[in-house]
């Protein structure tokens, strides 16, 4: 662990990646339950997703999919990027982020890898902010993400309740 201070991008990273990758493991965590040191228990959105099938994942629960909820949260940080780096201020069709809200199996793991290249694509664009003086464009896109994945997370881990997945 280094004595430098954290600088405003990475600080806000951290809170998304533990949404979006789970704990780390052994390790304590913000705000989700703990990743045992063997790497079991990550209820982090990828985690959470994997551990579903696209049958569970197409389920309707009070008229809505965990599927649903995967494709708007990935649109929603497709979003975030297309708005912060390329300037892009839509409009966006946010009702329809979740449609279709049904998924056969290829469909499911392509949507899961859709998840994965939208945050991954964040990161790697918060890092370039990293230098830079924060301003509120930043800083609010950022976090407003973390607590936009944050929320979604905790509604598809109710959903899975549901289904009956692994989490």
């Amino acid at each position: 662990m280094s004595d430098e201070p954290q600088n405003w991008a990475e600080g806000i990273l951290d809170i998304l990646r533990e949404a979006v990758e789970g704990g780390t493991p052994g390790q304590g965590t913000s705000f989700l339950d703990g990743t045992k040191a063997d790497g079991s228990g990550n209820h982090g959105l990828l985690a959470t997703l994997a551990a579903l099938t696209a049958a569970q994942a197409s389920r309707d629960i009070h008229g809505s999919t965990v599927a649903g909820h995967a494709r708007h949260t990935a649109f929603h940080i497709e979003v975030i990027v297309r708005w912060e780096r390329d300037g892009d201020r839509g409009p966006f069709d946010w009702k329809g982020s979740f449609h279709p809200g049904q998924v056969n199996g290829e469909e499911w793991e392509a949507l899961r890898g859709r998840v994965r290249t939208a945050y991954d694509e964040l990161v790697a664009f918060a890092r370039t902010q990293a230098e830079k003086e924060p301003d509120g464009d930043a800083t609010g896109g950022l976090t407003g993400a973390g607590a936009h994945v944050a929320y979604h997370l905790g509604s598809i881990r109710q959903m899975v309740k549901a289904v009956g997945g692994g989490v």
